[in-house]
């Protein structure tokens, strides 16, 4: 599958995810789920606030538009979309982009299963 480039080829539930990271700016998802290469965000994962002080709450440029994808955006994108089946323990979101994640394969994994995406 050709990992998304721009916002048009976000599916429904990316978009949605998108403005939720924007959202919390700084912290953590849990126990989120992956199924059939897909998010569910039905219910809610648990997001932990990371709240910082003496710094300005702004997480960068918005969501909108038909533009490029920011590179961390793709790529958490396109990893999720090889997984059949799996929970991100934690995703941790900073500048209300994806920084790292811990992922509990309960599937199979397509091409990345292999790669060097550890650590």
């Amino acid at each position: 599958m050709t990992p998304p480039a721009t916002t048009q080829d976000l599916l429904p539930s990316e978009v949605a995810f998108i403005a939720a990271m924007q959202q919390l700016g700084f912290g953590l998802f849990e126990a989120l789920q992956i199924r059939g290469g897909e998010l569910v965000l039905d219910p809610s994962p648990v997001t932990v606030r990371h709240v910082k002080f003496g710094t300005p709450a702004t997480t960068g440029r918005t969501f909108g538009g038909k533009s490029e994808l920011r590179q961390q955006i793709a790529e958490f994108f396109a990893y999720v979309r090889e997984v059949d089946a799996a929970e991100i323990r934690t995703l941790e979101i900073r500048h209300g982009l994806p920084f790292s994640m811990e992922v509990e394969l309960a599937g199979a994994r397509t091409r990345a299963a292999e790669g060097d995406r550890c650590g």
